[in-house]
């Protein structure tokens, strides 16, 4: 019996964890499919969450390079899972990506304008997502 080559293990272990990690937190359950698999395409991992608490879980016990979020979802909306998340780990607000069709929703309109996190228009294309992906994972 042959040892397995350890070589070779080493090599596949580095490059699971050279993938970044994208955490999509969003309640259209048939656009995450869309876009999870989209995006596991161009080699990233990617988590889902159908609202901001259990995404908070996720969080808790998982590294995310970036979190692909969308504004209005029940149990608890974008704008306060981000407020939840920079309170808990202050600095990662800079890896939020919002996708949103509420955009001119007067509840999200003021957070809007404030945050620095980029905020794209549903229906988002893919090239578009990826770009910002790219930009805003850990380096």
């Amino acid at each position: 019996m042959r040892p397995k080559n350890s070589e070779s293990t080493m090599a596949t272990k580095k490059n699971a964890k050279s993938k970044k990690h994208i955490l999509l937190v969003d309640d259209d359950l048939e656009l995450v499919q869309t876009y999870k698999e989209l995006i596991e395409a161009h080699g990233y991992e990617v988590s889902t969450a159908s609202n901001g608490v259990l995404a908070i879980k996720h969080f808790l016990n998982h590294d995310v390079d970036a979190i692909v979020c969308d504004l209005k979802m029940p149990e608890l909306e974008g704008d306060m899972f981000y407020a939840a998340i920079e309170r808990i780990q202050p600095g990662l607000h800079k890896r939020f990506i919002f996708i949103t069709g509420v955009a001119d929703d007067p509840i999200f309109k003021m957070f809007i304008s404030k945050v620095k996190s980029p905020v794209l228009r549903k229906p988002v294309p893919i090239d578009k997502l990826l770009a910002e992906i790219k930009r805003v994972a850990r380096q």
